[in-house]
């Protein structure tokens, strides 16, 4: 006798391939059977009334290391189908982290990983408390290398000691020892912007003919990021590793439908060639990150007091403005978008609270200051902690990036207080209700596949995203004309309606549209 049988469902095994009618057999947390089982007894039956049986959803980019240990964590990911979630991506995880520049570091990640009540050391640490925490759904964890950098040597510009070196190497290898399922980059953050790319090279060193999958934030994703992907080129044909392009993008209105298919042909050539590249996106034409990635890199150098510092004093103040107004050789968002397409979603100061959602431009109306002054003094009282929405991308652009066959779909959910990027209730309904049902962009059996077997297989994972005999139970049924995403831009915390089933290890997380309260996840 099964645990549960699914009936009279048409079954999408995430490969890519059409629907077929038939049923789902569950047991010991496993699929037991798939195709036509009549006859076949369960303790639980189940009818689908004809709806769509398909793997959990997979999102191999979230930034939810610290947020994991949150009461309540979960729902927002659940009612997307989403059953499991990688964490510790863009260079930027909360593990390991140790040594002398701990405190930097710490306060340089929270804003972006959140803060879990304690330090981890090592990322055997982080997985300890994972393991020991009731986990609504499966998580796993990419070793950050500007985190293994920074704990290394701070935050200063300029290269690595061969000491250093040998100090990242070798925690690297103890991370992928306890556990990481890959590796990530954040080019576009400190301290690792300060890398050349021959120093990128060989910060990665061990990582040569691994197969360890690099994710990467590239070094820029304006008016540099087609140089920014022949870079993680050159370092993918150097290592002869896999590389993953991180929330393809091409920032700014002079940059629009000419950046995107220039690199997807870069990339399908470099493929043809016989690099292992691939790339994801999210399905809106906005991004967040922290505010203080709008002022010039260089600034970065010696952490968030630092830049605190330099946010107060008049010559640094015009030096950042002067770069800021004429600079090209960084990723100048502002002169990109503009201050009236920066939005600031997050802010910690009572006072501040009234200015939560609003542009910059609109802030420094309010104030009766110049935007830059107004910028300044925002992060400077909040000490760098205001996190931003900027919005910045065509559509068709997005839309090119999600045909490739080579692109998956990813969230980059950060979870800051205030009003967060609506991705982190709605990137995956968006992708079917707006992508698949309206607008044709993806297929259903297109989307899925990007949703489940590919990510699932990029990053080894071969139990999961996929509905085959041995395969792990996680599972959704839904009808895809119900889906529909709530979060907004105003009201970005709305959840995901209309999954009616989801199975995390083969015990249902939703049941019949309701949360069932049951943590059957894992840390992986």
């Amino acid at each position: 006798m099964f645990d549960y049988l699914i009936q009279n469902v048409r079954l999408l095994d995430g490969s890519g391939r059409p629907a077929l009618s038939g049923d789902a057999a569950l047991s010991g947390g496993r699929i037991a059977a798939a195709g036509t089982l009549a006859g076949a007894e369960a303790a639980h039956v189940i009818d689908g009334h004809g709806r769509f049986l398909t793997p959990g959803f997979i999102d191999i980019h979230r930034h939810a290391d610290a947020a994991l240990f949150r009461s309540g964590f979960g729902r927002a990911e659940l009612a997307q189908g989403l059953t499991t979630i990688l964490n510790g991506n863009c260079g930027l995880s909360l593990a390991p982290v140790s040594g002398p520049h701990q405190k930097a570091v710490l306060d340089y990640l929270t804003p972006i990983v959140g803060e879990a009540g304690e330090d981890f050391s090592s990322l055997a640490d982080y997985r300890r408390r994972a393991n020991g925490t009731p986990l609504p759904l499966n998580a796993g964890m990419l070793v950050g290398m500007g985190t293994l950098r920074a704990c290394t040597a701070g935050f200063r510009d300029g290269d690595l000691t061969g000491d250093e070196y040998r100090l990242i190497h070798a925690s690297l290898e103890q991370a992928l020892a306890d556990g990481a399922l890959g590796v990530s980059l954040g080019l576009g953050y400190a301290p690792e912007c300060f890398y050349t790319t021959e120093q990128l090279i060989r910060s990665l060193a061990p990582l040569r003919r691994s197969g360890r999958v690099i994710t990467v934030h590239m070094r820029q994703e304006g008016d540099g990021v087609v140089e920014a992907l022949a870079e993680m080129l050159a370092v993918a044909r150097s290592l002869e590793t896999p590389v993953q392009i991180s929330h393809l993008k091409a920032i700014g209105r002079r940059n629009w439908r000419r950046a995107v298919p220039q690199m997807l042909e870069m990339i399908a050539a470099a493929r043809a060639e016989g690099l292992d590249i691939a790339c994801d996106t999210y399905p809106y034409p906005a991004g967040s990150t922290q505010l203080i990635h709008v002022l010039p890199p260089e600034f970065q150098a010696g952490g968030v007091d630092a830049l605190t510092a330099a946010l107060q004093d008049p010559e640094s103040r015009r030096r950042m403005r002067r770069r800021m107004e004429h600079g090209t050789d960084f990723e100048n968002i502002v002169a990109l978008v503009g201050f009236e397409n920066i939005h600031a979603a997050s802010l910690r100061l009572p006072e501040h609270k009234d200015l939560e959602g609003r542009t910059l431009a609109d802030i420094a109306a309010r104030q009766g200051k110049n935007p830059y002054d107004a910028l300044f003094d925002l992060l400077a009282a909040e000490r760098c902690g205001v996190s931003m929405i900027d919005f910045f991308a065509h559509q068709a652009d997005v839309e090119e990036i999600l045909r490739a066959p080579f692109s998956g779909v990813i969230s980059d959910a950060t979870y800051p207080h205030g009003l967060p990027h609506p991705r982190v209730c709605g990137a995956f309904p968006r992708l079917l209700e707006t992508h698949v049902q309206k607008r044709g962009v993806l297929t259903l059996e297109q989307a899925v596949h990007k949703l489940t077997r590919q990510p699932a297989d990029r990053f080894g994972l071969f139990k999961k995203g996929r509905i085959e005999v041995g395969a792990d139970a996680d599972l959704c049924i839904f009808d895809p004309s119900k889906i529909h995403e709530t979060a907004a831009w105003q009201s970005p915390c709305q959840l995901a309606q209309g999954m009616d089933w989801v199975f995390v290890n083969g015990v249902p997380a939703i049941q019949e549209g309701q949360f069932t309260g049951v943590n059957a996840g894992s840390h992986l």
